[in-house]
């Protein structure tokens, strides 16, 4: 079992920048999972925004995200970690943290752990 909480989240201006920060805990190391940051925003579904491998070889992004995201991990610290620039009104969401027990990194929804998610405002 896995406990993921996200933290970071706030109100910021358009352009600005945000770290949203994940920690796992329970009896694991991060090391055994592909963790992933998706977003839901008021009325839409779940969206994925990005994810890393277990040793941070492979990243993937969602399209509206590439060259303003990073994801990384520290899995000493057994947290991961989403740095957000340039951010834009439309990136306001609440925004989780999952991990995945199989290897292989996806972009969709099928994580077998999520946090409960930090809000994100952009304003204009």
């Amino acid at each position: 079992q896995v406990q993921l909480v996200e933290s970071g989240g706030g109100l910021v201006q358009a352009g600005g920048s945000l770290r949203l920060s994940c920690a796992a805990s329970g009896r694991t190391f991060i090391n055994n999972y592909v963790m992933g940051w998706f977003r839901q925003a008021p009325g839409k579904e779940r969206e994925f925004v990005a994810a890393i491998s277990r040793s941070a070889g492979v990243t993937r992004y969602a399209d509206f995200v590439k060259g303003r995201f990073t994801i990384s991990r520290d899995n000493t610290k057994n947290s991961v970690y989403l740095q957000m620039n340039s951010l834009k009104p439309e990136d306001t969401a609440v925004y989780y943290c999952a991990a995945r027990e199989t290897a292989m990194v996806v972009t969709t929804t099928n994580y077998d752990y999520w946090g409960q998610g930090t809000q994100v405002t952009v304003s204009s």
